[in-house]
């Protein structure tokens, strides 16, 4: 990499006045009134809250976080004038394998810190050297490093379009895709985009159909499918409030992410409540809370709750547009799978990915189902992940 100018190495190094300024805002919180009801029914608990900014104030070491991440090699590069920001990882296993791995929302290459050694190093960490990987781990753009994002750079599309020049930058000619939420998306098209280049795709955190569809019809499931369905149903009723405004209006938002940390902290901190392992009482029951702190921090220094709305709001026009097809009798295929590389999936827990509904014919050969875990396995269940993606890659590889 080295010899190819279009890359440049990258550290984390936010300026010190940005730190101070953090903790002087969380100081300075104006917080509301509590909820009349206990509980997270109507959002986070004012305690709760409160505790939690308290030690994101007082407890939590950004700049030892900061260190740790910088012992990754990091990298930016520039593609159709977008920077993207990105981690490369080297096996010490000489035939290692090229993988990419592409985050969701909200998110940022800092989710699969626990993946790097299970998978760069197999050896060291109880597995086979024959399935170790080469790690690619970018920023989506207007996410974390890659913000800000230009104008477009929300369609997966293009995205996969960059995530190929990238990945041909590096001298990658074949490799493997792996990406959870937004990034199933992105893996997904990858293997479009460069279908002689990408040997498989491994998705975690997809859903089954469009967030705004009607609700699922649940004959003819299986029952732990008809659990997720109805599962899956509930929350479009109660829980995709966020998800409207970033769809409809993403600067309205933009204002409270980008002024308010405890705004920002509450607005991805719900999230880890309500799609981690369904046996998590809290956030940090499921995942390490000083982790959960430093993808916020990431948002907050870098602006990307706001640029990563507009990014959602971008992507989601292509899916409005298909379920408006779809309502209004169009292509019946319109939501099946294209054809391309071989594609696993796996299910974790707390998942709403339905089978009999994303893969109705079974042309999906390897599909794995988890009894723990939640939407941000390589957090949560990092041992499994890995685990799943060393078994489905390891024919892939020839």
């Amino acid at each position: 990499m080295s010899e190819n100018p279009q890359i440049r190495p990258f550290r984390i190094e936010i300026p010190q006045a940005d730190v101070d300024d953090l903790k002087d805002r969380l100081a300075r919180t104006r917080w509301p009134q509590d909820s009349p009801e206990d509980g997270w029914s109507r959002g986070v608990p004012l305690g709760y809250l409160k505790d939690l900014t308290a030690y994101w104030a007082d407890g939590f070491d950004w700049r030892a976080q900061e260190a740790a991440l910088n012992e990754i090699p990091q990298f930016l590069t520039t593609i159709d004038g977008q920077d993207v920001h990105f981690m490369h990882i080297r096996s010490p296993e000489p035939d290692a394998f090229p993988l990419i791995l592409t985050h969701g929302w909200p998110s940022s290459p800092i989710e699969f810190r626990q993946l790097i050694g299970r998978l760069t190093d197999p050896r060291s960490h109880g597995g086979d050297p024959a399935d170790a990987f080469h790690l690619v781990i970018p920023s989506l753009p207007g996410y974390g490093f890659s913000t800000p994002a230009r104008h477009g750079w929300g369609n997966l599309f293009r995205v996969a379009q960059g995530w190929a020049e990238l990945m041909s930058r590096l001298g990658y000619e074949r490799y493997a895709a792996h990406g959870t939420d937004v990034g199933s998306g992105v893996a997904g098209l990858l293997g479009l985009v460069a279908p002689d280049r990408v040997t498989g795709i491994h998705l975690t955190g997809t859903i089954a159909t469009f967030p705004f569809a009607p609700p699922l019809e649940t004959g003819g499931l299986s029952e732990p499918d008809r659990v997720r369905a109805d599962r899956f149903t509930a929350y479009q009723q109660e829980g995709l409030g966020y998800l409207h405004m970033m769809t409809t209006r993403p600067q309205t938002l933009a204002y409270s992410l980008t002024d308010s940390p405890v705004g920002q902290l509450a607005w991805i901190v719900e999230k880890f409540k309500e799609w981690t392992d369904l046996s998590a009482e809290l956030p940090e029951d499921a995942v390490d809370r000083d982790q959960l702190l430093t993808g916020v921090s990431v948002h907050w220094f870098t602006g990307s709750g706001a640029s990563s709305a507009h990014a959602v709001y971008e992507g989601m026009q292509v899916y409005r547009q298909m379920a408006a097809q779809q309502a209004a009798g169009g292509d019946a295929d319109a939501w099946e799978e294209p054809a391309g590389p071989p594609t696993g999936v796996a299910v974790f827990a707390a998942d709403t990915t339905i089978r009999g509904v994303m893969d109705p014919a079974g042309r999906i050969g390897h599909w794995t189902e988890f009894d723990r875990g939640g939407h941000f396995p390589a957090m949560e269940t990092p041992d499994l992940l890995a685990q799943d993606l060393r078994a489905f890659f390891r024919d892939l590889r020839a």
